[in-house]
């Protein structure tokens, strides 16, 4: 539990401190950020040997009073699925850190204070088993994201801050609503004791009316689906990654749309599951949808950046239809798709910037020939890619395979053409990837401003390197990640299995069905 406290107030800690160190003292404001961000993720580490894998329900959980009229506390732990996310967190905060180090180089103090504050608010949102305190957590990473794409984005910068903003606070009040009519049901039920206690509510939901799951999953669907984002939901995405900077769209894509994708698993299958059943089949076919629609629209794009960004809507359609496959092929599928994504498509993040800050370009015209003067750099490039395409034996083969098999056997989907179609997606991804691999890194090296390119400094390979050993093993040896959460699957799905058919196919759960709690 004191781990777990390190690890969610280093970063709030380390964005104070930044306030005291002085504007023009740039080696110490990039210092003390990643020093701060590198702590973070090595006290993640020490929850590892703390975390029991054969416990489904949450641990190291710390339970303080903060609100007693409504029963709201400051209340955080983690369970398998949150534990991953948290890790990835931890880790990708410190490579944006440090990818930020020379790019830039206007208002660095209050730069740094921003990313570590945005640090805080994400682990926050991953750890907090309170419905107020996960809500304070999911609007307070509004205020540093909208300031990083607003200040230090790009030419159309206040327009895509604008839009993000206005999109993520719409869909979040309806989750507010959502939020304070769950409490109030549960008063009604328990003698008028309001409550925000996660742990109270997972118990009670699943037995509210049908009619009423209706409208609470709805209200809480449209707030994680415009964050994940589902089509058609994804429209402020590619100005978003288009204008952050590159450590923001590293962010972006490696931690905050896995919020929504959380939240889906989190909230909407686990407090409402008949409404779950309910709307599993067409929100699946919105993900296949978003599947099909990311990967065309990524190979009509000549800019890099706005290529990968619509590559996310694309990628982030499996998890969602993992998600409701309620399968634990699926689910497991889509927890490490979640992770794979942020590795992946932050490492094609890390290297359309590693480009950007030698050429100031992103045009794929521009570009051709790179091999020959950054041969490194075209190494772990290519990992990237093929991580993104799906490639057996690195980690988004995984990911893939597991939600595309988990959709075609699914009982609750009951619809093997969702599997069959989303898989073209896999395909597809093929082809503009490869495409652009080929423009950007191979053919005659005919722009003279190509020739005198620089291959990989040593802060870049510390940014690459990290991601592709973790590619590399998630894709060879998964059972060390997916272990984590394989149990808090296995309670879920049977959970849902026990309400929708009377009985579970998981002997442990059907011998103990406490742990499905």
């Amino acid at each position: 539990m004191g781990m777990l406290l390190v690890t969610l107030f280093l970063p709030l800690l380390g964005s104070a401190a930044m306030l005291f160190i002085k504007r023009d003292q740039s080696k110490a404001l990039r210092t003390t950020a990643l020093s701060v961000s590198v702590l973070s993720f090595l006290a993640s580490l020490l929850l590892i040997p703390e975390f029991d894998r054969s416990n489904s329900g949450f641990q190291m959980v710390l339970d303080a009073t903060w609100i007693p009229t409504f029963d709201a506390g400051f209340r955080i732990g983690v369970d398998g699925m949150s534990m991953l996310l948290v890790l990835l967190t931890t880790f990708i905060s410190p490579i944006a850190i440090l990818s930020s180090f020379g790019a830039i180089k206007k208002r660095e103090k209050e730069y740094y204070f921003m990313m570590l504050l945005l640090q805080f608010a994400m682990t926050g949102v991953f750890m907090a088993l309170d419905t107020f305190l996960f809500y304070v957590f999911w609007e307070l990473i509004l205020i540093p994201m909208y300031f990083l794409i607003g200040i230090w984005g790009g030419k159309d910068r206040i327009y895509a801050a604008v839009k993000f903003f206005i999109y993520t606070i719409a869909g979040s009040l309806f989750m507010l609503v959502a939020i304070i009519s769950l409490g109030i049901l549960y008063g009604h039920a328990h003698g008028g004791q309001f409550t925000a206690d996660l742990i109270k509510l997972r118990e009670f939901a699943p037995a509210i009316p049908a009619d009423i799951q209706a409208w609470l999953f709805l209200a809480f669907a449209l707030s994680f689906c415009i964050k994940v984002p589902l089509f058609p939901l994804h429209t402020w995405l590619p100005d978003a990654h288009v204008q952050a900077p590159t450590a923001g769209s590293v962010i972006l894509a490696g931690v905050l749309l896995k919020m929504g994708t959380y939240g889906l698993i989190r909230f909407n299958l686990d407090l409402f599951p008949q409404a779950a059943f309910e709307y599993a089949v067409p929100i699946s076919w919105l993900a296949v949808i978003g599947i099909v629609y990311g990967a065309l629209v990524s190979m009509a794009q000549t800019d890099m950046k706005k290529l990968v960004a619509y590559s996310s809507v694309s990628h982030l359609g499996f998890v969602v239809l993992g998600i409701f496959s309620m399968t634990p092929e699926g689910v497991q599928g889509a927890i490490i798709q979640m992770v794979n994504h942020g590795l992946s498509t932050g490492m094609l993040f890390l290297c359309v910037g590693v480009l950007y800050e030698r050429r100031h370009t992103r045009d794929i015209a521009e570009f051709g020939g790179i091999t020959k003067v950054m041969p490194k750099f075209a190494v772990l490039f290519t990992i990237a890619m093929f991580a993104s395409v799906g490639l057996p034996g690195l980690n988004g083969f995984v990911g893939e395979f597991l939600t595309l098999l988990g959709a075609y056997k699914s009982q609750f989907l009951n619809n093997p053409w969702l599997a069959v179609i989303g898989t073209s997606g896999v395909i597809f991804a093929a082809v503009y990837l490869l495409w652009l691999f080929q423009r950007v890194m191979y053919g005659p090296l005919e722009n003279p401003a190509n020739t005198t390119l620089k291959d990989l400094s040593r802060a870049e390979y510390w940014q690459l390197i990290p991601i592709t050993v973790f590619i590399v093993w998630i894709g060879v040896y998964p059972k060390t990640f997916m272990g984590m959460s394989e149990m808090s699957t296995q309670a879920l799905i049977g959970k849902l299995e026990t309400i929708k058919f009377g009985k579970t196919s998981f002997p442990l759960i059907q011998k103990n069905p406490e742990a499905m709690k």
